[in-house]
């Protein structure tokens, strides 16, 4: 049975973002695994009740691990605190991904949600730092391998171990 991935629902192109625009991926493999019916889309955002479009957010005081161990805040540029949609939404990502057997995730950089390398510093500047978003954070426990937007091609070397037997299938 080929693996099930649970993607960012902007990457195929949907308009879920904050902006209401979508941030399509075009990838050969994804467009290979979409055809495969591999791809389980997922906008965390939209499942713990925000609108699109709706204001910007970005994690103040740390990473999506702080805001899950209560020592930051996902905040709009006017200061809203929109943590708990936030928390909402990541836990309904992880109950889709175990629901269709994803143990893999690709997942939109930068994001407060999805980011998995790299999320804005809460400055609303643009500055970028290390960590991950709400969601990736609550995959990456829940024992999902999550990869970034642009790292599609060690997604794709972990889904042939997975599927082969060659190897770990996470990082």
């Amino acid at each position: 049975m080929p693996e099930r991935i649970l993607v960012s629902a902007c990457l195929l192109g949907a308009p879920v973002r904050y902006d209401g625009t979508g941030k399509p991926l075009a990838h050969p493999r994804l467009a290979r695994w979409q055809a495969e019916g591999r791809l389980v889309p997922v906008c965390p955002e939209m499942l713990g009740g925000l609108a699109t479009p709706r204001p910007a957010a970005e994690i103040a005081g740390g990473d999506g691990d702080a805001v899950l161990s209560g020592h930051a805040r996902i905040r709009t540029r006017d200061g809203h605190d929109v943590t708990a949609a936030f928390l909402s939404g990541a836990e309904a990502a992880r109950a889709l991904a175990a629901a269709h057997g994803c143990r893999f995730a690709l997942l939109m950089q930068r994001s407060p949600s999805c980011g998995s390398r790299t999320i804005h510093d809460g400055s609303f500047s643009g500055a970028l730092i290390p960590g991950r978003g709400a969601s990736a954070a609550v995959l990456a426990r829940a024992g999902v391998a999550v990869f970034g937007s642009d790292e599609i091609e060690a997604l794709a070397e972990a889904l042939v171990r997975a599927e082969t037997g060659s190897g770990p299938a996470a990082r």
